[in-house]
C-alpha cells in the first residue's frame, strides 16, 4: 500500500473541474485508490464520493493506493493534483 498525505492550496479546493481530473487520473489504474478527509475516506474513482467530502482551502488529504500499480497510481494523482494548482 502507498500512502501520501497533501496539503490543498488551491483558493477554491478540489471542486467541479479538477475533481473530475482527478477521478479520471485515477480511473486509469486497477488499484483501489482511496481520498481520506476528515475521518471519511472515498473512492477516488467516484466523482460522487470526491465532491461529496468538500475538500476546500488548506485542508489536508491522505491520498492511498492499494494494488499492482499502486506507485505508478500515486505518483499520476500527485502529479495531476499539482499541475491542477490543487497543491505545491
Amino acid at each position: 500500500m502507498e500512502k501520501r498525505e497533501f496539503t490543498i492550496t488551491s483558493e477554491t479546493g478540489i471542486h467541479a473541474r479538477p475533481a473530475t481530473i482527478l477521478v479520471q487520473a485515477a480511473s486509469k489504474f486497477a488499484s483501489d485508490v482511496t481520498l481520506s478527509y476528515e475521518g471519511k475516506s472515498v473512492n477516488l474513482k467516484s466523482i460522487m464520493g470526491v465532491m461529496s467530502l468538500g475538500v476546500g482551502q488548506n485542508a489536508k488529504v491522505t491520498i492511498t493506493a492499494n494494488g499492482d500499480d499502486e506507485k505508478e497510481a500515486l505518483d499520476t494523482v500527485a502529479e495531476t493534483m499539482k499541475k491542477e494548482g490543487l497543491t505545491d
